[in-house]
């Protein structure tokens, strides 16, 4: 198996395109100038710190140092889903029910794939189980970001409707029925749309990887559609578990709606 090497004149020659991106928006006036270029700088360093993290993690093998790895990810996961919601719960529910449907639904996928699938030796082999989970994760961190964030503003938005609902006699699930809809639609729209595109409009980017490395396509295909179906069932579990987990925090047992749950909007926020 032979793949290209790349050097670090290659990287800065495709770095550069960064530059008309900067320069197009300061001609237009965009003002997105310095976020391209803090956003480029953040990930290169970070991708640099956890290439060289990974290579100390296989040579370890160790299930201690791979499941510390894996709450490391779990926490910038949480707290990125936390920073994207335009309303926020109050008290550790703003991280906490985002980090614990992914959770819930990226190690139960993880760990069916390594012990049914993939079947590395030992099972929690970080040179499989940490890119497995970090891609697992990283769509479901999406998925249940979007969907909570259309359930917090759609209830917001909809308030005198879910409570005339309530008022009428609907229990808290038929009062909240179209917004659960439309927030678990949201939170599943982006798998969908990779799937439908996948092999048409793109070739995803481990199928992508493995061809370059010279694995032949058929077998990269192979590949590409376990990890699809992967990702597509934690992001199903995980939107499902954050948006029914939403509704029980917007109301209560007496099934009234509890907007006093959600912290006020900072401003500029």
């Amino acid at each position: 198996m032979t793949y290209v090497q790349l050097d670090y004149l290659d990287i800065a020659l495709a770095s550069l395109l960064l530059l008309i991106n900067g320069g197009l928006s300061m001609r237009l006036r965009l003002g997105l100038e310095r976020t391209l270029l803090v956003s480029a700088l953040r990930m290169a360093v970070q991708l640099t710190l956890i290439g060289l993290v990974l290579t100390q993690l296989f040579a370890w093998v160790s299930p201690w140092a791979t499941g510390a790895a894996a709450l490391v990810m779990v926490l910038f996961a949480g707290r990125e889903i936390a920073a994207r919601q335009h309303h926020k719960l109050q008290g550790w529910w703003a991280h906490g029910l985002g980090s614990g449907s992914m959770v819930l639904a990226g190690s139960m996928v993880t760990l069916l794939a390594l012990t049914t699938q993939i079947r590395p030796d030992p099972w929690y082999d970080p040179r499989y189980a940490l890119p497995l989970f970090g891609m697992i994760m990283g769509n479901s961190m999406t998925g249940v970001a979007l969907g909570l964030d259309r359930l917090l503003a759609a209830t917001v938005r909809e308030r005198a409707a879910i409570e005339a609902r309530l008022a009428l006699g609907h229990n808290r699930w038929q009062a909240m029925e179209t917004v659960m809809r439309d927030a678990m639609r949201a939170g599943l729209m982006p798998i969908v749309n990779a799937m439908a595109a996948s092999g048409v409009v793109s070739l995803p980017g481990m199928m992508t990887g493995q061809i370059l490395a010279g694995v032949p396509p058929t077998e990269a295909v192979k590949y590409q559609l376990l990890i699809m179906f992967l990702i597509a069932g934690a992001v199903g579990l995980g939107v499902m578990v954050a948006v029914l987990g939403g509704v029980l925090r917007l109301t209560d047992e007496r099934h009234r709606l509890r907007l006093d749950r959600l912290r006020d909007k900072e401003p500029g926020g």
